[in-house]
């Protein structure tokens, strides 16, 4: 497969490290892809298949800053990667590993729809922990991983700073719990009663409400689809690629 080439020098417009880096000439779309975003992000190749594999660490970052000594993945520098992904040719698949404690609300409900809506074959896997907003990025790939020693704590949304106690804001809430509620069961195999009980279980969390689930928990309860490692991942998501171009060639005939 031909590589998309540039004949003029080009910039690349968001860069976490360089605003002022530039592309040299006939440099292909796939380097932009890799120097668009922090290096917790690769290509790889099996000499088959070209994957992208995509690292969501840390506390996912909305729009305000966290601490300096916070580690963040940034939603704004994230989202243009995943179009990217989703557009070059020379890329089959993408890995998604996820180590999450959560974040921002809607920067992570974004990701997961930009990955939800993906033609390209996709695979998560839950490393560590993929709690709060990190459930439903999980659950946005075609294929779900969980290792057994990870888990997920899911609860209810909740927000930092001053909030008025009127009911207003408590309508606020409650709508954007039914989004993710929707979104988790409409891309899981979990039913929105089921994962409301989990959120609002009252004997799991000391001071809290909520429930965490261990990797072989996750999948008892549908949320995620296996339990498994980095290399039962890449096989899955080999299959997938596999499937697609296979249904490729039967439609061209």
């Amino acid at each position: 497969m031909k590589k998309i080439k540039s004949n003029k020098k080009s910039k690349i417009l968001i860069s976490p490290f360089n605003q002022t880096d530039s592309l040299e000439e006939n440099q292909d779309s796939e380097s932009q892809i890799q120097k668009m975003n922090y290096p917790a992000s690769i290509v790889t190749d099996n000499g088959k298949y070209k994957t992208h594999c995509l690292t969501i660490a840390g506390e996912i970052e909305g729009h305000n800053y966290c601490s300096n000594n916070v580690k963040t993945t940034k939603y704004e520098y994230v989202i243009p990667q995943l179009v990217a992904i989703e557009q070059e040719p020379s890329i089959d698949g993408l890995l998604v590993l996820i180590n999450t404690i959560g974040g921002d609300v809607e920067a992570g409900l974004a990701l997961a729809e930009i990955v939800a809506g993906m033609k390209k074959p996709t695979v998560s896997m839950v490393i560590g922990g993929g709690h709060s907003i990190g459930a439903p990025l999980a659950v946005a790939a075609n294929v779900s991983f969980i290792a057994k020693s990870a888990s997920i704590m899911l609860h209810p949304v909740r927000m930092d700073g001053t909030n008025l106690n009127v009911p207003q804001t408590f309508n606020y809430f409650q709508r954007m719990q039914d989004r993710i509620t929707a979104f988790v069961s409409e891309n899981s195999k979990i039913s929105p009663k089921r994962f409301r009980q989990l959120i609002r279980n009252t004997k799991e969390l000391s001071g809290d409400v909520g429930t965490v689930l261990d990797g072989t928990q996750a999948v008892e309860e549908g949320l995620i689809d296996h339990t498994g490692n980095i290399s039962q991942s890449f096989d899955c998501l080999y299959e997938l690629i596999d499937k697609k171009k296979k249904a490729k060639c039967k439609t061209k005939k």
